[in-house]
């Protein structure tokens, strides 16, 4: 989307409906960490890269991400009833396109173990969390979905992939 002064306006209560391309422009100004979500399905890993990575709760221990009702992977991971959160380094920017390509063998050449509870866990990840899905919520063209946490470890020496202004950013 081009940069563009003229695109910016205020919208207010009772304007018309947000335009979604200014919704995206306006969005994008707020960074967000990279993240793949990554299951067992019928036996097969799966995984789609996330943008929309949350924390929830800490008591109980919950976290959340939205996952596209269009998504061929998404059901997958919901059916399994439980899912890895690997929160990616600011080398691992090949990763998250090869997990956010539609209609491949995304872990084709991906070195990954399992967790404690079963999930697809990548290696060398920022950090990762295993959970099982608490609640699911509908959101207009996504759903909602709450885990409870598991487990989950971090390596503290690496830094992270960002997303601001529709690239990817080493910090």
């Amino acid at each position: 989307m081009a940069h563009a002064p003229d695109m910016v306006s205020e919208v207010g209560v009772g304007s018309e409906a947000v335009a979604p391309e200014l919704f995206r422009y306006v969005l994008g100004h707020f960074s967000t960490g990279v993240a793949v979500v990554s299951a067992m399905s019928q036996g097969e890993p799966v995984g789609l890269t996330m943008g929309s990575f949350f924390s929830v709760s800490l008591d109980p221990p919950l976290v959340g991400f939205c996952a596209a009702k269009t998504s061929r992977t998404w059901p997958g991971i919901k059916e399994a009833g439980r899912f890895c959160v690997n929160v990616l380094t600011a080398e691992q920017e090949a990763l998250c396109r090869q997990f956010a390509a539609s209609g491949e063998d995304k872990f084709r050449g991906v070195s990954w173990t399992t967790t404690d509870g079963g999930s697809p866990r990548l290696a060398n990840v920022l950090a990762w969390i295993d959970c099982e899905i608490e609640a699911m919520h509908d959101a207009g063209d996504h759903e909602i979905c709450i885990g409870r946490v598991q487990n989950l470890g971090a390596l503290p020496s690496s830094q992270p992939l960002l997303f601001f202004r529709g690239r990817y950013l080493a910090s």
